[in-house]
């Protein structure tokens, strides 16, 4: 008999930022679909210097969302469906740059504006150097952000 998948019938937004960890996300992207989620992927500018779109559609067989404002759509709006449609956004990897913002209320590109519309949990999995994790102004972001309710996944 076989069990239950953990997040079947969830749907998980992951949002891949810019940092080396980058193609980490492949696996945990692979990871999540095991556990029976369906998962859209955002990649912000910064992530596409590091690995392209076309591996996350491959292994996603969605489209990846890495502009807020596409020329060739109509609807503006795909940040507020997503944001509805998402039952948890991961931000994986996270870097110092998407914790700033978040904690800033900046919402400058579709990660970011997609995070402020959702009503649903938001995970970040920190990705960088140990002196940025020491940093005072990142660790005050994510006192902050843990306050205001948002979780984070501890790294290796």
């Amino acid at each position: 008999m076989a069990s239950k998948k953990r997040l079947q019938s969830k749907h998980i937004l992951l949002g891949v930022t810019g940092s080396i960890a980058a193609y980490k996300a492949c696996e945990v992207l692979r990871q999540l679909q095991r556990e029976g989620a369906e998962v859209r992927v955002v990649m912000t500018d910064s992530a596409q210097e590091f690995i392209g779109p076309l591996s996350f559609e491959t292994i996603s067989g969605h489209e990846v969302i890495t502009e807020l404002f596409p020329r060739y759509r109509v609807v503006k709006t795909r940040h507020i469906s997503v944001a509805e449609w998402a039952n948890c956004i991961l931000i994986c990897p996270a870097t110092a740059n998407i914790i700033g913002k978040v904690a800033s209320g900046i919402a400058d590109d579709f990660l970011t504006t997609t995070v402020m519309a959702s009503r649903s949990p938001v995970i970040f999995a920190p990705a960088m150097d140990y002196q940025m994790v020491q940093n005072r102004v990142y660790l005050s972001n994510c006192e902050k952000l843990k306050n205001e309710g948002y979780r984070f996944v501890e790294s290796e």
